[in-house]
């Protein structure tokens, strides 16, 4: 026997639909559009998510909370599956009123009467779509590990054997030859020890603040510094390498050219590029450090006129690899992971880094940094970066 639900045949018609409606009020996003996409009715939940009132959505089309995160053939392809009739369902990145973005899960169904209408329904889904952001986030950052992670090795190998290395071969030969060599060539054998285990142990030194920068985050202190200065002191501690190796040392910044840094980070970023221009600048030639404001950051310039940097080296200077400038040079005086540390603590600083080069003409490192703002605006700038390494 065929069963019948009487019970709803008991319900008026119109009270049904009004149940349906005050049910999507509170849940769903709908609207009506007639066949040109002009809106012709919204409910409570729309206007309440989109920030803007039922008049002010009535007679508009949906481009009123166009985010311009989607193509053109994104809405096209939905046009061209409602104009046949069919269901479209899709993600959508809207804007508020307000100039908020919010994602809703999107149903477009189109209606038969006469005139052909469409009804939306929606339903906010930004929580998750902000969840899996920050899934994706991390799952990129895990594969650029993972990529770099045997290049990494590759360079902490190369720059920690050489000068271990360098320290057995020559320890080994004062071993078996001391008792026949003259004085002057222990001594000479005494000062190639104490340059290997010099070098060893800056690269120890790098290694930490590798891993200061990338798992230290309380130790990142920006304060106001005045630039001039901090290169002043990086000059006075390398005099002596540009005086042995004929090289003048120029510094042409402002004394009134303040930045927002900090203090141990920036002096190694300078100390870092201006020893590596050393290395690879002609007795004779110069390096010269000079800065510029643009906006609110200051543009740091270090030159040389030294052998410059093949481009082909030059892609790959900041990234950690054998091919990188610690291995390329023919006398492997190389930056190693000296450049990696620069990269770390120029972006840890809210900067970017770059270099302009051209082979036997010389290079260029640029870098920006924070340029000092008033006490409010530093206090909420302070507040944006512990922000930001919290997270």
């Amino acid at each position: 026997m065929q069963q019948t639900n009487t019970g709803l045949n008991q319900f008026d018609t119109l009270q049904l639909l009004h149940a349906y409606e005050q049910a999507l009020d509170e849940n769903t996003i709908s609207s009506i559009t007639d066949a040109t996409g002009v809106i012709v009715h919204v409910n409570k939940r729309f206007c309440e998510v989109s920030k803007y009132s039922a008049d002010e959505l009535i007679g508009q089309n949906h481009r009123i909370v166009n985010s311009g995160h989607h193509s053109k053939d994104f809405f096209k392809t939905m046009w061209q599956t409602i104009g046949k009739g069919d269901v479209w369902h899709n993600e959508i990145k809207n804007k508020a009123k307000d100039g908020e973005y919010y994602w809703v899960d999107t149903v477009i169904v189109p209606i038969k009467n006469g005139t052909t209408h469409y009804l939306s329904l929606r339903t906010l889904i930004t929580d998750r779509k902000k969840s899996e952001d920050t899934v994706k986030k991390y799952v990129k950052e895990l594969e650029e590990l993972n990529s770099h992670k045997e290049s990494v090795l590759a360079v902490l190998s190369h720059d920690l054997r050489s000068p271990l290395s360098g320290i057995i071969g020559v320890a080994q030969h004062l071993q078996s030859s001391f008792d026949t060599m003259k004085t002057a060539d222990i001594k000479e054998m005494l000062g190639l020890l104490y340059k290997a285990s010099t070098d060893e142990l800056n690269m120890l030194d790098y290694l930490v603040e590798w891993a200061r920068i990338k798992y230290a985050s309380e130790a990142f202190s920006p304060t106001t510094i005045q630039l001039s200065q901090y290169v002043d002191e990086v000059f006075n501690s390398l005099n002596e390498v540009a005086v042995a190796n004929a090289i003048s040392l120029f510094n042409e910044i402002e004394e009134n050219t303040s930045v927002f840094a900090d203090r141990k980070m920036l002096l190694s970023i300078i100390r870092n590029i201006v020893s590596n221009a050393l290395k690879h600048t002609p007795a004779g030639e110069k390096i010269t450090v000079s800065a510029k404001k643009n906006e609110d950051e200051i543009i740091v310039e270090i030159k040389d006129t030294g052998i410059g940097i093949p481009k082909e080296i030059r892609e790959k200077l900041f990234i950690p690899q054998m091919t990188s400038l610690a291995n390329a040079r023919k006398d492997n005086k190389g930056a190693g992971i000296g450049l990696l540390l620069v990269k770390g603590f120029v972006e840890k600083s809210g900067g970017k880094i770059w270099v302009e080069s051209a082979v036997d003409l010389g290079s260029t490192f640029y870098f920006t940094l924070p340029a000092d703002k008033p006490m409010g605006e530093r206090n909420l700038l302070n507040k944006k970066i512990a922000n930001i390494l919290r997270d």
